[in-house]
């Protein structure tokens, strides 16, 4: 410990008056340089970092809002040709229904045109067999006729 002390008061011996707080030329000279070399950073590297990040800034917010006026433009496009779809797709069906009620409109008249038609075949074919009949009945009548007078003929000899 002693040692410490010794060393402690030879180190002020050097130093000379004053000590920490020596106010003589270097503080000011130190002041100055130090004013310069800010000065100094501040125009080579500061400003034009500072310019740069500003530019950078204004970059980004102006993409930004450009993004956000196509994202509003998108969702009011969006918005229209949903609008309009759904408008279409009620059209469609609307269609579809009409051209259902008119297929079956049609099916329904080309069924009682084809059971119309069905019915006078059947007339037609029914009187013709009736004709028929009744013209097979005349002629067995007369040919039974005949045969009966044949058979009285031959019996009565």
């Amino acid at each position: 410990m002693v040692n410490f002390s010794t060393l402690i008061l030879s180190s002020e011996e050097l130093s000379g008056p004053g000590g920490l707080f020596d106010f003589n030329a270097t503080l000011p000279l130190v002041a100055i340089q130090f004013i310069l070399l800010m000065v100094i950073l501040n125009a080579i590297l500061y400003s034009p970092l500072l310019a740069v990040i500003e530019e950078r800034k204004e970059y980004i917010l102006g993409n930004l809002s450009k993004a956000s006026e196509i994202l509003a433009q998108a969702n009011k496009l969006t918005a229209q040709y949903e609008q309009e779809l759904n408008i279409v797709r009620k059209e469609a069906q609307l269609e579809i229904t009409n051209s259902q009620k008119i297929h079956k409109e049609i099916l329904d008249i080309e069924l009682n045109i084809s059971q119309k038609y069905i019915d006078n075949l059947l007339d037609t074919i029914t009187k013709d067999l009736l004709d028929k009949k009744n013209t097979a009945l005349n002629s067995l009548d007369t040919i039974v006729q005949s045969l009966c007078v044949e058979i009285e003929t031959r019996l009565s000899i």
